[in-house]
């Protein structure tokens, strides 16, 4: 059976999983832990945990499809009253008991994924307790994923240079086996630096990438994001990816083709400073794929989440199947 490696967190990650599935392949999904926003600071800050949102939402994309419905609505509930609830998922609520029930949190995820019986492997990309860091083009670093990913307006117009975290964390040995026996690894969708990059400055994760045999693949966001990609092309994500990577480490790049988008919608987007990315990418290298692959669904907030979301995404079963169709 082939085997696929996800890298990622949040809602693309969710995304591709959701379609992967469907295949007979065997997949992980190796996902980042150094979100600090939301219910994730909470648990941080008040349980002493790691995040576990996108471990979360991961769990529920691949939980079996049999029978096991009110329980993945269950996981994704989010509580919208109480004093120190609002906000909370209660997905996140039962792993943190969990956590405590078994003495750790890998036993919990493992555990809750034997629940779902969620098909696949969840790896977190580390099971250090670290936060990100970022270093801006004016010199300035600023500590922690949310203020990141939702920087002031100043902040939010500079470029960021380099990516690291702090304490310096290292690779989850799951993580690094299931890169190394991977035939293909895709990084992305999601936002660039706090979602996808931010695996890659773990430990030597990036390294255990580089040297594996497997075909690697990059799906570029359909939006930029202010703060993390201001203006930026299909090209210039391709270049954030391999600074880190390294030069020609990718093989292909998919890219939607098409930019018919809703005018209300790239309205909203406007009004956050974020557009359609441009398609500038040339045939030489990385091979790219091109096709439509942005869902008809417009998504909204789920009542009591407070944390911007992604209107515009993409279509989980087309961009599964474009996957699949790169396996060697």
């Amino acid at each position: 059976m082939k085997r696929i490696v996800v890298i990622g967190g949040g809602t693309g990650t969710y995304t591709i999983l959701k379609g992967l599935k469907k295949y007979p392949v065997h997949l992980s999904a190796i996902i980042s832990m150094t979100d600090s926003g939301g219910s994730n600071r909470v648990l941080r800050d008040e349980f002493g945990l790691l995040p576990t949102s996108d471990i979360r939402q991961c769990i529920t994309a691949l939980a079996s499809d049999n029978g096991n419905g009110l329980i993945r609505e269950l996981f994704t509930y989010r509580y919208s009253q109480g004093v120190g609830i609002s906000g909370m998922t209660f997905g996140n609520l039962f792993m943190a008991a969990l956590t405590d029930i078994c003495g750790s949190q890998e036993a919990a995820i493992e555990k809750t994924c034997q629940l779902l019986d969620v098909k696949g492997d969840i790896i977190p990309v580390t099971l250090d307790n670290t936060h990100l860091v970022a270093r801006y083009e004016s010199g300035e670093q600023i500590l922690g994923e949310h203020h990141i990913d939702q920087p002031d307006e100043r902040l939010g117009n500079l470029k960021i240079v380099g990516l690291e975290t702090y304490p310096p964390a290292s690779a989850n040995t799951k993580a690094a086996r299931a890169i190394r026996n991977a035939d293909l690894i895709v990084l992305g969708p999601g936002d660039l630096f706090t979602s996808i990059i931010c695996n890659l400055v773990v430990g030597n994760v990036a390294a255990h990438i580089k040297k594996s045999k497997a075909k690697k693949a990059f799906v570029v966001n359909l939006m930029t994001k202010f703060g993390q990609t201001n203006n930026f092309t299909a090209t210039d994500h391709v270049k954030e990816i391999e600074k880190y990577l390294g030069k020609n480490s990718l093989d292909i790049a998919l890219v939607n083709k098409t930019s018919q988008y809703q005018k209300k919608l790239l309205q909203l987007y406007s009004q956050e400073n974020a557009q359609p990315v441009v398609d500038d990418l040339k045939s030489n290298h990385p091979k790219i794929v091109r096709k439509n692959f942005v869902a008809a669904r417009v998504y909204k907030n789920s009542k009591g989440d407070t944390i911007k979301r992604s209107l515009i995404r993409h279509d989980s079963e087309k961009l599964a199947k474009a996957i699949i169709d790169l396996l060697p």
